[in-house]
């Protein structure tokens, strides 16, 4: 009983190690996307939420593992 016990923690511990990693792959695709719609509006559209193209170019040049609110 002890080891099958031992087992299903460490089986448990895997499901939450992969769907950690699983929200993780997920949320890096989703800064990456997000960069480049940033990336992708006009001066006109980024002035009116108060970015400039530099500030743009400063966030889009970010490698997506680089998590600002580290979610």
């Amino acid at each position: 009983m002890k080891g099958q016990h031992e087992f299903q923690g460490a089986e448990k511990h895997s499901v939450h190690m992969i769907s950690d990693l699983l929200h993780k792959v997920g949320r890096w695709y989703e800064l990456h996307r997000e960069r480049e719609l940033l990336a992708s509006l006009s001066d006109e559209a980024l002035k009116d939420i108060g970015m400039s193209r530099a500030d743009v170019e400063h966030e889009s040049i970010k490698p997506f593992w680089n998590d600002p609110m580290h979610k």
